[in-house]
């Protein structure tokens, strides 16, 4: 499966952001999802990550509990990441990620990975 993530851009802190995820080649219905980000200077970490159906089981990072939501539209073969009140802590390159079949907040344990697409918070 290839992925192309985008939405990313330059937002104020407090503000809001959709991220999307677009997939190709195999049958994205059969992967769970993943989001991940990587802040400057540091490593990769999980964000959130949802089930292979839309209305699944969700995880999330404590940092980004109650104030991001993951979802996905099998039809459209697109998983999102809507951001709402964005700290500057949030700034980062995210990527999106598909692992099949179950869900996991291991970033190892995803072999297919998107370009990235960065988010900055200005204070």
């Amino acid at each position: 499966v290839q992925l192309q993530a985008s939405g990313g851009g330059l937002v104020q802190a407090g503000g809001s952001l959709r991220l999307s995820c677009g997939a190709s080649g195999r049958t994205f219905s059969s992967y769970a999802m993943g989001w991940f980000r990587q802040p400057p200077g540091k490593g990769r970490e999980f964000v959130a990550a949802i089930s292979t159906w839309s209305g699944g089981l969700t995880y999330y990072a404590d940092s980004v509990k109650d104030r991001f939501t993951i979802s996905r539209d099998n039809a459209k073969n697109t998983v999102y990441l809507q951001m709402n009140s964005l700290k500057p802590e949030d700034t980062a390159v995210y990527y999106c990620a598909a692992r099949a079949p179950s869900i996991s907040r291991l970033l190892n344990e995803y072999p297919y990975w998107g370009q990235g697409t960065l988010v900055t918070v200005s204070s």
